[in-house]
């Protein structure tokens, strides 16, 4: 009697290269070529024809075919059903025909920037709201979290679980597995109708990476959403404290990587992935509150799309420009403040995309970085991606070993991000 309760464990004892008779259970038979006279020797041992080289037997190849027309005959069954249908319900089939294809509306970006929040809070906070004006123009979204959705924030609201017998939802808890979370979403994206996005810890890619790596090489639209994304988590320490992670992701071709810093640049930052059709989009959010920044006159939603732009201008000749991401960005602001009280002028760039300002023409990128200028980079993380960015005499602000276990504000006092210390070594330092 066939098991039906419980799950059952097939144990299969073979032989690597079964039938070749030196190589049989050999690690030669794993990484390399039988050769000739082993593959023949092992086709006689074995009873099959050495020639030709590739046979499919007649018997097999008419099981094949009568397979195939009998699932032809349920195809074009189904085919017929599926005309008949669009004939019934047109309207009905229009938006079939929209999910399928992930279609976006034409002005996603300018709408989600709209709904973006332009408070203080946390940039996963914002991303929750920016999450559910999404969800609600493209149908195509669903996802969830590998079991930390209260702290990730990326249920969609109005919408109910899958589970097990029940599909209509578009929310997904994929358990405490964040590779089995991103084989499944890597899954999604191959298929007709699906935008998958999936959520964790950035710290937790560690377990993720082949996925997403995997993502990147098959250049699928998959929404990776990390948050706690510097050391400034707090207490769970250095675990759960993300260091070199943002170099290492930004590594991977194709992979687009984003850490916005407020809402406005939460916001652009789901519409670029909703958007991008020739790859994944990853996004590093906050867990602590950031302040909204305040953007020059000048500023148009449309600098959002270009990966870096400029927060904060000079007029005086021999400005130094600060290159900030995420919560860093506000940081930033008020350090250049606080150095330019100090008698030394600064500029401030946010770059919440650096792979995507590299992709900007020349124009935008020398207008933003001037050529020849003084350079700092600031993130709460490894330096080692910022020299594509600063000269060998420049600066770069970061964190080169483990976090430590502390509230958020101990943890900017040990590690010199606060205003003040950040403003006093560029002073230092320009004054060499």
């Amino acid at each position: 009697m066939a098991e039906r309760e419980r799950p059952s464990l097939v144990i299969t004892r073979s032989h690597i290269a079964y039938g070749a008779p030196k190589k049989q259970d050999t690690r030669e038979a794993h990484g390399e070529p039988l050769g000739a006279d082993e593959l023949a020797a092992a086709k006689r041992a074995l009873g099959w024809p050495e020639s030709p080289p590739f046979l499919v037997p007649t018997d097999v190849r008419a099981l094949f075919a009568e397979r195939a027309a009998a699932l032809d005959r349920e195809c074009q069954a189904w085919r017929r059903g599926m005309e008949s249908w669009r004939a019934r319900a047109p309207e009905e089939a229009a938006r079939w025909d929209a999910l399928a294809a992930k279609r976006v509306p034409a002005d996603l970006f300018d709408r989600l920037v709209a709904a973006a929040p332009r408070a203080a809070g946390a940039t996963r906070a914002h991303g929750s709201v920016v999450l559910k004006a999404a969800a609600a123009l493209v149908p195509s979204l669903a996802g969830g979290s590998a079991d930390l959705e209260p702290s990730t924030r990326t249920r969609i609201a109005d919408s109910p679980a899958i589970q097990r017998g029940a599909f209509a939802g578009r929310n997904f808890h994929f358990g405490i597995r964040e590779h089995g979370m991103g084989a499944i979403l890597n899954g999604m994206a191959l298929t007709e109708g699906f935008i998958p996005y999936g959520s964790s810890f950035l710290v937790f890619t560690d377990y993720a990476r082949p996925a997403i790596r995997l993502s990147a090489l098959m250049r699928q639209q998959v929404i990776w959403v990390f948050t706690h994304e510097s050391v400034f988590l707090g207490e769970d320490g250095p675990t759960h404290q993300p260091i070199e992670h943002l170099t290492a992701l930004r590594a991977i071709p194709h992979l687009l990587v984003i850490r916005p810093a407020d809402g406005l640049e939460t916001a652009a930052a789901w519409a670029l992935a909703l958007e991008r059709r020739d790859g994944p989009t990853l996004m590093a959010l906050t867990r602590q509150s950031l302040p909204a920044l305040e953007r020059p006159e000048a500023f148009a939603p449309a600098w959002l799309k270009r990966g870096g732009y400029v927060l904060r201008e000079s007029g005086a000749a021999g400005a130094v420009t600060l290159i900030a991401t995420g919560s860093e960005v506000a940081l930033a602001l008020e350090a250049a403040k606080l150095a330019e009280a100090g008698g030394l002028p600064a500029r401030v760039v946010s770059m919440p995309a650096p792979q995507l300002f590299l992709e900007q023409e020349a124009a935008w990128r020398e207008a933003v970085l001037p050529p020849g200028g003084r350079r700092v980079s600031i993130e709460a993380g490894a330096t080692a991606y910022w020299w594509r960015f600063t000269g060998e005499s420049d600066l770069r602000i970061g964190i080169d070993r483990f976090g430590e276990s502390a509230p958020l504000a101990a943890l900017a006092e040990h590690f010199g991000f606060t205003p003040a210390q950040v403003a006093r070594r560029l002073i230092e330092w320009a004054r060499g």
